[in-house]
């Protein structure tokens, strides 16, 4: 009898193991996903709410005292609502210190510059991160090494260069001095170094493709996330330079920031009109963050899942 009974529980034992693999008796392991959403608590929720109302509040308030005169913006406590000057100061902003040309300086300047830059530091953080040859220690230690000199020590001779060339008072006196920098040239190597398989530039060795080949079919496409985030950073910081196109340049070929520094040249600063000029430069800032921002944010999250 016992030996009739043994093949029924070793059957009865097997359909167990089948349906319970964790052997737990019918409690089967819960086992992370990959891939899996985690939600955020009610308390992440408040802090990024309260940081979304501290990171628009400037804006808010540029748009209110743009909205109002003078003497109510000096009031205290100082106006919390929009008034009715908007438009009208809006105008008087615009043709008092000429932004329609500014802002098509302000452009040209902010777009080849981001151009340019990203992709000589693409194609300088690629020699650093992948390519062997002598020297390219020392000569990254020199590139990294100009982040510590303030540019305002090259002022005097880099206004005699540009004299020189007799770009005074012109756009190529802006755009070329900036054409590449040594922060972007060590954040593309960064990125490369991790993102950029070596197997992947033994392969196009392999095949037949000298560096540029490989550069444009193979790095360029790994390196997309990364030079979007460079040329957003790139774009908004030529956008916002004040100093240079300010020694540089005139008032009658001026770029955005210069042209706002005509609204505050009076004795008595109207100061409503001033943050109408600021509001004026900040619109196409906001303008491009709401066209391509989603698609920024895309291609960083795909180059931080990728492999």
């Amino acid at each position: 009898m016992t030996t009739q009974s043994l093949p029924a529980r070793t059957g009865t034992a097997a359909r167990t193991s089948a349906d319970d693999p964790a052997g737990r008796g019918g409690r089967r392991l819960l086992r992370p996903r990959a891939g899996r959403q985690h939600h955020a608590g009610p308390l992440a929720y408040v802090l990024l709410a309260v940081m979304a109302v501290l990171s628009i509040f400037p804006l808010y308030w540029t748009m209110v005292a743009a909205s109002t005169d003078n003497t109510r913006v000096s009031q205290t406590p100082p106006p919390f609502l929009p008034g009715p000057n908007l438009f009208s100061n809006l105008a008087r902003a615009w043709d008092e210190a000429a932004m329609g040309k500014a802002m098509i300086n302000s452009l040209i300047v902010a777009g080849v510059i981001a151009l340019s830059t990203v992709m000589f530091e693409t194609l300088a953080g690629f020699a650093f991160a992948k390519l062997r040859f002598k020297g390219r220690n020392a000569l990254l230690m020199l590139v990294i090494g100009t982040m510590l000199v303030p540019p305002q020590l090259g002022v005097v001779p880099l206004f005699m260069m540009m004299a020189e060339l007799g770009w005074s008072q012109q756009l190529p006196a802006v755009i070329f001095p900036t054409l590449v920098s040594a922060v972007g040239v060590f954040f593309m190597r960064q990125y490369l170094s991790e993102a950029l398989p070596d197997e992947l530039v033994e392969a196009g060795r392999v095949d037949g493709a000298h560096s540029l080949r490989i550069f444009w079919s193979i790095v360029l496409p790994v390196a997309r996330p990364a030079m979007a985030v460079l040329f957003m950073i790139t774009f908004v910081h030529a956008w916002n330079d004040f100093f240079w196109p300010f020694v540089v340049l005139d008032m009658t070929n001026p770029t955005v920031p210069v042209a706002l520094t005509q609204l505050s040249a009076g004795y008595v600063r109207d100061q409503s009109l001033i943050m109408a000029g600021a509001l004026l430069g900040t619109l196409p800032l906001l303008a491009m963050f709401i066209v391509f921002g989603r698609q920024i944010v895309s291609g960083i999250m795909a180059g931080a899942v990728k492999g």
